[in-house]
């Protein structure tokens, strides 16, 4: 009885390990660019043996700290393939973390919440040249496991590098991104301006308010006269006099009173004018017609 125990006593103790921790660039073997441009790690097998005998929730994240600076970020894991007492990181995580190669580092299995927001701010205004910056940013992310406020992730874009800060995450400041539905926002680059339009010189100014009043004193809207299909004289009263309300635009009624409404492009003509002699002799369709018949007896 005492053996099994003895057997199983690995189960409750959680991962928490010290490894000596490098870049992607001193992994023996072939280059692995794609360790580089996202945001997992490589273990060595004794980490899979442990975690094996765990209760670990899949996937598994784990927890970077460096002790002597007091500075921490999540990642996922790659691949078991590193040296036994080694670890291997991404170049932008070991910047976060401000670490050396062959340094001293904390690896420990962790559970993060899953993600339903997060905001980034571009580390150069050179970001907004891309297109479309959410798709790019939504395929990127597909090497990443989690997330951590704070850390400055690097993302390579048609041959380009381009870091981005993390500036917040939802629900929690550490959260995982597999199989999320993740709402992404982007704050302002840095050392991105504003474009100033250059100011107006007075001469200009003075044509323009010189426009907007000759427009102002000369526009009468709706002044024309109509037709009627019928033959009948358009709607248009003989008051007498002509009352014309002209508005100012720009200008707002300061007399308004709540529940009315006033149409101030309302106006009332004489029938005495051309527009009236114009509406009486008016006949619709009064134009001649030709027989198709007709035209054939006559050839």
């Amino acid at each position: 009885m005492f053996a099994f125990g003895g057997i199983f006593h690995d189960n409750h103790r959680p991962f928490n390990y010290v490894y000596k921790c490098y870049s992607v660039s001193m992994l023996p073997g072939q280059e692995r660019q794609d360790v580089d441009n996202g945001g997992k790690i490589i273990l060595p097998p004794s980490a899979l043996e442990h975690l094996s005998r765990m209760n670990v929730v899949y996937p598994m994240l784990f927890k970077l700290s460096n002790t002597t600076l007091d500075r921490h970020t999540h990642c996922g894991v790659l691949e078991f393939v590193a040296d036994e007492g080694r670890c291997y990181l991404p170049y932008w995580m070991m910047r976060n973390l401000m670490v050396d190669e062959g340094a001293n580092l904390q690896v420990e299995n962790a559970t993060l919440p899953v993600a339903s927001f997060s905001k980034f701010e571009p580390q150069s205004p050179e970001f907004l040249d891309i297109t479309n910056p959410k798709a790019m940013l939504e395929n990127a992310l597909r090497s990443f496991a989690c997330l951590t406020t704070g850390d400055v992730i690097g993302v390579r874009y048609n041959n380009r590098l381009y870091e981005l800060r993390v500036l917040e995450t939802r629900p929690g400041p550490a959260v995982s991104i597999i199989e999320c539905d993740m709402d992404v926002e982007f704050a302002p680059p840095i050392g991105y301006e504003e474009p100033q339009l250059p100011p107006k010189k007075k001469e200009e100014e003075e044509e323009e308010e010189s426009e907007d009043a000759a427009f102002d004193s000369q526009f009468i809207p709706f002044v024309g006269g109509g037709n009627r299909l019928d033959g009948k004289t358009a709607g248009v009263q003989d008051t007498g006099s002509s009352t014309i309300i002209v508005k100012r635009r720009g200008i707002p009624d300061f007399d308004y009173t709540p529940g009315t409404i006033q149409f101030f492009r309302k106006a009332k003509f004489n029938n005495s004018s051309s527009n009236s002699k114009s509406l009486k002799s008016f006949e619709p369709f009064g134009g001649s017609g030709t027989k198709l018949r007709a035209k054939l007896s006559s050839e």
